[in-house]
């Protein structure tokens, strides 16, 4: 069982860049399976910062392959910008693999998304706009473009005159994307063939997922979503390979919570607390640079996330930024409309009347970035690491401590 599904167990922004370049180093292929630049994962290496938004974490590795997969859309100007931007930085991107059945993102996908946020008024959902929901509706609807289509001139100009309605600059957006396409060629194949070429042989894939499990569009605060399915399910149907084949999940939780744009969020922070977490975390978007919401762990929905993913092992972040706090608190329950409940609602607006109740943990006060083992953390940030196992019912085998890849304790 060679492939490893890294997912995110929060809100996304759970830090799974660098869990996934650290474990890249142990993994032949990782795989990219949803979403598109939207995403946005760091990588800090030796003070040289890598923000990546389409291509998996894992490229930074020499001997990686790194695959876009079919349950993807990309912005092939996006693309390119980020594979040149890492070739002037000395990466090779040869190594990366687009699925030839993900499917693009067009000018008019990007065009529709924003003028739908801007129509929703002060009933935001807090898309990117990058024409993420657009994309994936048109390819509900079969009506979309797939990267495929950039192997053969004639049949991608084809397919983007007999859009409908017609864009009024379709010839002009035909040759800008027949320049992405000779660009991009070498880079488009089967993934699927691929991937089960690599599992035949006995190489280890790492699944790497974007956004988080309280984002997805099945599972998550709908419509406070992503149009994609981020969790550890998504893997199988967008990259082509069924579940006998997997040994791990591995949960990204940070060690608080933050999250980005509308929608509930039972334990965020208003105050000068939440304020402190957002500056000591650096808590602004990798993509859209903007302020996240931040606020104390939630165990309620991070066990919904457990259940959802089936996850194996939780890879915990930012330990760090709560070295700052002299007192620390978990949600370990909520309370809603006069009754205490364990389990977190589906339905927006009945999270959204949540109360949490909290159990109070005392702070460390300490710098634990140069910890490299569990023993060379304070008493109190061991418990509270113990604590979270115990909770969650699963070992944590990875705890980072800084944004450095070498900022971390692995067991």
């Amino acid at each position: 069982m060679p492939a490893i599904i890294l997912v995110g167990a929060q809100w996304g922004d759970e830090g799974k860049g660098k869990i996934t370049d650290l474990l890249a180093a142990k993994a032949d292929v990782v795989a990219r399976w949803g979403g598109g630049d939207n995403a946005g994962h760091t990588v800090i290496v030796r003070g040289e910062r890598f923000a990546l938004h389409l291509i998996p974490s894992g490229v930074l590795h020499p001997d990686v392959e790194c695959i876009l997969g079919s349950g993807m859309v990309i912005n092939p100007a996006r693309l390119v910008e980020e594979l040149d931007g890492l070739a002037i930085r000395g990466v090779d991107v040869s190594r990366v693999r687009v699925s030839s059945a993900a499917h693009l993102i067009m000018p008019w996908h990007i065009a529709l998304d924003q003028a739908q946020e801007a129509a929703r008024g002060g009933a935001k959902i807090g898309t990117t706009g990058r024409g993420i929901g657009p994309a994936y509706a048109d390819k509900a609807a079969r009506v979309g473009i797939r990267v495929g289509a950039m192997l053969d001139d004639a049949a991608l100009i084809a397919a983007i005159r007999a859009h409908n309605p017609p864009a009024p600059d379709s010839d002009a957006i035909a040759q800008q994307y027949l320049k992405f396409a000779q660009i991009l060629r070498p880079h488009i194949a089967d993934t699927v063939l691929l991937l089960h070429q690599r599992l035949a042989a006995g190489k280890t894939i790492l699944c790497e997922g974007a956004q988080g499990t309280l984002l997805d569009l099945d599972h998550g605060t709908y419509p406070f979503v992503t149009s994609s399915s981020p969790v550890a399910g998504g893997a199988f149907t967008g990259l082509g390979f069924g579940p006998k084949h997997v040994r791990r999940v591995i949960g990204v939780a940070k060690a608080y919570s933050t999250r980005v744009g509308a929608g509930p969020f039972p334990t965020e922070l208003t105050d000068v607390t939440g304020d402190k977490l957002v500056e000591v975390g650096g808590e602004f978007g990798t993509t859209t640079g903007r302020r996240r919401r931040a606020g104390w762990l939630d165990a309620v929905a991070l066990r919904y996330a457990m259940e959802v993913n089936g996850i194996t092992e939780l890879a915990v972040t930012k330990l760090d930024v709560l070295s700052a706090l002299e007192e620390i608190q978990v949600c370990v329950a909520y309370r809603l409309r006069g009754r205490r409940i364990l389990d977190m609602p589906t339905d927006a607006q009945a999270l959204a009347e949540c109360k949490p109740e909290y159990e109070t943990f005392p702070g460390w006060m300490s710098d634990i970035t140069q910890a490299r083992t569990r023993a060379e953390l304070p008493d109190k940030a061991q418990r509270y690491i113990e604590w979270m196992e115990n909770e969650f019912g699963v070992p944590i085998h990875i705890i980072s401590v800084g944004p450095e890849r070498d900022q971390t304790i692995e067991d």
